[in-house]
């Protein structure tokens, strides 16, 4: 492991150059790279149980789900990173004419592990507080069953709703659809 003398910081522009023609994933933050790694099958299982039903729900909508490829920038602190999900509602904004960072997303939905759950629900989640846009955060526990919900209310102040049975229904106000946990889990834990 180095020391902090050893990280080499760079340039937004050098970043997306880089990453532009990487062959995986890297999260940036204040001139740090970081490489991501795989996901579990059950991470995989719920990614898919609620991208589809995402899908499904918001077909011929304004608010339209994209899945980990997608990459979202937060300009007010210079991070980078490509949620498990999110949720854009209205014309999506660019960082540039690539199209291929957001800048605007309405719902991020975390999937936890066990390598992430500390930083996601952490140091991620504070930074993810800076989009203006930003308006419900979930984090979906992959280890067992229960999904945390945080709602950014009017005074920027986040409220949260925990969710830990099979038999749980919610709503994500934003986009005005229910999901329940059992169509999340499906297949999942046994």
């Amino acid at each position: 492991m180095g020391s902090p003398a050893d990280i080499q910081f760079i340039s937004i522009e050098e970043y997306l150059e880089t990453e532009r023609n990487a062959l995986c994933k890297h999260e940036y933050y204040q001139g740090e790279v970081f490489a991501m790694s795989g996901a579990s099958l059950p991470h995989n299982l719920i990614f898919k149980n609620t991208f589809i039903n995402l899908g499904i729900k918001l077909q011929g909508k304004t608010c339209q789900p994209f899945g980990s490829d997608l990459r979202v920038h937060i300009p007010k602190n210079t991070m980078f990173t490509y949620p498990d999900i999110t949720i854009i509602c209205g014309d999506p904004e660019t960082l540039d004419d690539k199209t291929d960072t957001m800048t605007n997303p309405s719902v991020i939905i975390e999937i936890l592990s066990k390598t992430t759950r500390d930083y996601d629900k952490g140091q991620k989640f504070t930074l993810y507080r800076d989009i203006n846009s930003l308006k419900e955060y979930l984090l979906i526990d992959s280890e067992s069953i229960r999904i945390e919900k945080y709602i950014r209310n009017t005074d920027d102040s986040w409220l949260l709703r925990d969710y830990k049975m099979l038999t749980d229904r919610f709503i994500i106000e934003t986009i005005e659809e229910e999901l329940s946990l059992e169509e999340i889990y499906a297949g999942v834990l046994k």
